[in-house]
């Protein structure tokens, strides 16, 4: 099967120059979107129907921001977990700094919990976790010893979960019953030369959408595997990308400038939007 390339597909949302944009999520409460800046330690609210934007600063880098049932976000900060309650007032559910470490990307699972990655500054290998994480929390580590831990998602039965440790050029795929994992094999692995998977999302149709770290494209794979979508972006670093709006159509990429060898490309740090890209699935807030 040949893959559909996009050209041009994208439109810019927000016009920015982040560091390190990550994270896109929407938030049907509040009809926008959530976006991070991990570096410049910014959470963007975005709101299409209004073109309405507000940033939350933190005091430490951010590595995913998440709706909450009661309201409010709960944050995968570099010393553990943490919630904003919807008066603005900050308190931690998870406190446990580790020098060298900060915590990166992150997802709520259908039963609720937060499936919060870390990660060493240094990418050292085995320096990262993945930590499923309750209201009450009460954690458990669900995947030591991994590297840069980064998107994670569920099928749209519940029954699958989709991981990728980005220097593995792997996105696995493991079997999920009552917050657990068993049984991990390769859904896919990024050639060489096409870059790294970073976020990721699943449609409603179970394929899963990567976002290609120095590979300046994402990329659908269906359930099996098979690639069959590719759109290219003028953002060498694509970091994630998330399904938004008001009917789940439009697909949300955030991109990067960090580290760049050559000068970056001017969308560099954007959040772009590729209208119209398919049908996404609701995704649950934090049950904390």
């Amino acid at each position: 099967m040949t893959a559909h390339r996009g050209t041009r597909a994208y439109d810019v949302a927000v016009r920015a120059e982040a560091l390190l944009g990550e994270g896109p999520t929407w938030d049907p409460a509040t009809g926008s979107l959530l976006w991070l800046d991990i570096l410049g330690m910014r959470v963007h609210t975005y709101d299409p129907s209004r073109d309405h934007r507000s940033v939350r600063t933190t005091e430490q880098h951010v590595g995913a921001a998440k709706p909450r049932a009661g309201g409010g976000l709960v944050l995968n900060l570099r010393d553990g977990v943490g919630l904003v309650d919807p008066d603005g007032a900050f308190r931690w559910l998870h406190h446990q700094p580790a020098p060298g470490r900060r915590g990166n990307d992150a997802a709520v699972a259908p039963d609720g919990s937060l499936w919060a990655g870390t990660m060493r500054y240094d990418e050292a290998p085995g320096g990262g976790t993945l930590t499923r994480l309750t209201g009450d929390g009460s954690t458990r580590t669900v995947l030591p010893d991994v590297t840069v831990s980064n998107g994670t998602g569920w099928s749209p039965d519940g029954r699958l979960m989709y991981y990728a440790d980005s220097p593995t050029r792997r996105v696995d795929v493991f079997d999920h019953d009552a917050g657990g994992i068993r049984n991990r094999r390769t859904l896919v692995e990024i050639e060489e030369g096409a870059g790294f998977p970073d976020g990721l999302t699943v449609d409603a149709d179970g394929c899963v959408w990567v976002a290609l770290w120095d590979g300046g494209a994402v990329r659908r794979y269906t359930p099996a595997g098979t690639l069959d979508r590719v759109v290219e972006l003028p953002t060498a670093r694509t970091t994630a990308c998330a399904f938004g709006g008001p009917a789940l159509r439009d697909l949300y990429i955030t991109t990067a400038r960090v580290g760049l060898p050559t000068a970056p490309h001017p969308l560099s740090g954007s959040l772009l939007v590729i209208p119209d890209a398919g049908q996404g699935l609701p995704q649950p807030a934090f049950a904390g």
